[in-house]
């Protein structure tokens, strides 16, 4: 079957599935946690890495597998990331033990990363440049969707049919995303046999694994001491210059096939739009990874409530999506992203200062609304124009960037936004606990203090649930233990209630500073030239 013959928004619909359920793994399994801890006799240091060791393979890699996308075919590269993730999805539902578990994890999120960057570079295949726009516009709703959706998601399968399933279901979806791959998506190729930049991939490889490991581990580590004389800064300054070193590497090879091409960022719109893909990244962490705990450890909701708090904001991106991508082409990258960052950030920074320790969670509605609007222009709009006049040759190199620099923008956020989350908890709570120290009864009082010192200085669970892993003093009265847990429970909502406004100011500043990058954008759109009219067979080269 020729290209011309196929729907181009079938093909989309396939290329969905898998990019929805790479998404969706990268937060389902969150909520899943203590129910995998009791499953698996976990420890903590054990639980950590059923989430980083899928995250650092899938940041590490997608700038290769998006260069190998345009050596192997697209099609060849998005079927064999479908069947690694599948299969690492069904290990990691069988595994009997937390090292199986974060070994299968390790490898489904290999998976992901072979399969992600050749989602957009087969929507620019297939699409013709009119109508690309709406094509990443949904491609972008369903990005939000699966973010957003994780922890709703997966608190309704470990409710009802048990943790496996958040891996389980991966299953069915995958089988059928391969059988579909090789029935209607073509394999879109350069036309040319291009040569595997090996020193570029084992630098690149080196340096994104060494600054995202930094990134995700820091925290755990207080950015000190890893093992023996290695630090969290020693590792984040040896990725920074082993990455140096494979730019200047790069800067030697761009006449002989290199893995990044530097004809992609001569382009002002590419190279501002793939910044901005981190800052909007770094605002979707920002946001969700303080409103959740404060929804669930301040305001004691479930994760099933939570998740239902965040649907309003994914309903309105996903309805507004496909039209802001299409809008791109008929005003300008510029007149959608400066309006949609000051809405995306603006609705963050009026959710962090609508939110109370006793507060109804629905006060939060007219900031998330206006985030959902935010969330609804800029997304598509950013893919759209990082893809818009990448050269057919270099679309896997370009979407490899892009999936690279969105996840860089995810660490960096996860990184910022939770030491600043800790730094804060830590100072408000203590300092909320001298004002409340003469409100706790006087057989608890001086075991309170005690105990807030001990949970400060070991660092505050804010998984524990409302009382933030403070424990109560032994030998209490009933009415005495019911008194102070009432006050624990309020000296650390309203600890991390203003902990979580300083992080949601923060994230909401970073979005005003992509406002101003955005500015530099052009004001008019560019022209759209017609597809040439051998284009529809080059796409399908190599098809089988």
């Amino acid at each position: 079957m020729r290209t011309q013959e196929r729907s181009p928004w079938v093909v989309l619909s396939v290329l969905l599935v898998g990019f929805f359920m790479t998404l969706l793994d990268t937060t389902i399994v969150n909520i899943a946690i203590p129910d995998m801890v009791t499953g698996l006799g976990a420890s903590l240091d054990q639980v950590l890495w059923f989430v980083n060791a899928y995250t650092l393979m899938f940041a590490a890699l997608q700038l290769l597998s998006g260069r190998l996308g345009d050596r192997l075919g697209a099609r060849t590269m998005f079927i064999a990331g479908l069947v690694i993730f599948t299969v690492a999805s069904a290990a990691c539902g069988l595994a009997d033990t937390a090292v199986q578990m974060i070994v299968t994890r390790a490898v489904q999120g290999v998976g992901a990363a072979v399969l992600m960057p050749q989602t957009l570079a087969l929507i620019s295949a297939v699409f013709p440049p009119a109508k690309r726009g709406a094509a990443f516009g949904v491609w972008s709703s369903v990005a939000g969707l699966a973010i957003i959706t994780g922890p709703t998601l997966g608190g309704l399968l470990v409710s009802t049919v048990g943790w496996r399933w958040i891996f389980l279901i991966n299953v069915p979806l995958g089988a059928f995303a391969v059988v579909a791959a090789l029935v209607v998506v073509p394999n879109a190729r350069s036309g040319r046999q291009s040569r595997l930049d090996l020193p570029g991939v084992l630098l690149s490889t080196v340096a994104l694994f060494l600054i995202i490991f930094a990134l995700i581990e820091g925290q755990r580590f207080k950015w000190g001491a890893v093992f023996s004389f290695v630090t969290i800064p020693m590792l984040l300054v040896t990725g920074v210059v082993v990455f140096a070193l494979f730019l200047l590497l790069q800067r030697n090879r761009q006449e002989r096939d290199p893995l990044l091409p530097f004809q992609l960022f001569r382009n002002r719109v590419f190279s501002i739009s793939v910044t901005l893909s981190s800052v909007i990244l770094f605002a979707s962490v920002g946001l969700l990874l303080p409103l959740t705990i404060y929804l669930q450890s301040v305001l004691g909701l479930s994760a099933v409530m939570a998740g239902l708090v965040l649907v309003p904001p994914s309903v309105i991106s996903l309805l507004l999506s496909p039209v802001a991508g299409s809008l791109v082409a008929k005003v300008g990258g510029r007149a959608i992203l400066v309006p949609g960052l000051l809405l995306y950030g603006g609705g963050v920074g009026l959710a962090g200062l609508m939110a109370g320790p006793d507060s109804s969670p629905w006060v939060l509605m007219p900031g998330l609304i206006l985030f959902g609007i935010g969330m609804g222009v800029v997304f598509p709009a950013i893919n759209t124009l990082a893809m818009r006049d990448v050269p057919p040759p270099l679309a896997g190199a370009a979407s490899g960037v892009l999936a690279t620099t969105r996840q860089l923008g995810t660490v960096l956020g996860t990184a910022t936004v939770g030491l600043l989350l800790q730094s804060r908890l830590a100072s408000e709570v203590t300092e909320q606990a001298a004002l409340r120290a003469g409100d706790v009864p006087a057989e608890a009082r001086a075991g309170f203090q005690d105990s807030v010192a001990t949970a400060v200085d070991r660092g505050l669970d804010v998984g524990a649930g409302r009382s933030g892993g403070i424990q109560l003093p032994p030998g209490l009265s009933p009415s005495a233990a019911q008194e102070t847990t009432r006050i624990t429970h309020e000296v650390f909502g309203s600890g991390f209630t203003t902990a979580a406004t300083w992080a949601l100011v923060l994230t909401a500043v970073v979005q005003l500073v992509g406002m101003l990058l955005a500015f530099g954008l052009p004001g008019r759109p560019k022209p759209v030239a017609p597809e040439p009219a051998e284009a529809p067979a080059a796409v399908g080269e190599g098809l089988s």
